[in-house]
């Protein structure tokens, strides 16, 4: 079982991390969803791994069996917004980082609360301004199911709300000192 005070990891580092064109497609993902760290990455084509390993000895399974275990994994995918309704094994074995990393509370607040950028997106989210129906989240990686994506909004005591609606063509106006 191993001692608790040690868990085990939840990710898995790439095999060649020295790879020029792997390193640059690893940081615009990073600057994309405004990650914090590679090991944000590495955990979620963890996770996506694990996924499509389950697809993969699903496929291989007896008929029978298949259609009994199938439809939960499907099931689960659909419900965070994977896969649509009608999607196959093969669909699964088709997703990419890009399709996990979209479904993260960062990526979401940020088109859907218009926020310049992720990085802003993550520090309203970390500073407890951002809910999702009436629980404030404040974990940025947090997979945002398809019926949770319509009741993110904004902490009533945000301050966060007076910056977004103010006018955009606004200048402040500066007192000219006399001298």
């Amino acid at each position: 079982m191993g001692d608790p005070r040690y868990p085990s990891r939840i990710w898995k580092k790439p095999k060649r991390p020295l790879n020029y064109d792997f390193m640059m497609e690893d940081l615009n993902t990073l600057g994309t969803y405004g990650l914090k760290n590679k090991r944000e990455l590495w955990k979620s084509r963890t996770e996506l791994s694990r996924v499509r390993h389950q697809a993969r000895s699903l496929l291989a399974l007896r008929q029978e069996v298949r259609q009994e275990k199938e439809p939960i994994l499907m099931k689960s995918l659909v419900r965070i917004g994977l896969v649509k309704e009608n999607a196959t094994l093969d669909d699964v074995l088709n997703l990419n980082i890009n399709d996990l990393l979209s479904r993260r509370l960062q990526t979401l607040v940020q088109k859907k609360l218009s926020f310049r950028t992720p990085y802003q997106a993550r520090q309203a989210i970390t500073h407890g301004h951002v809910m999702i129906e009436d629980r404030i989240i404040d974990i940025p990686s947090y997979i945002v199911s398809i019926s949770e994506e319509p009741e993110i909004h904004l902490a009533p005591k945000s301050t966060l709300k007076n910056l977004q609606t103010k006018p955009a063509d606004a200048e402040p106006v500066m007192q000219e000192s006399e001298s």
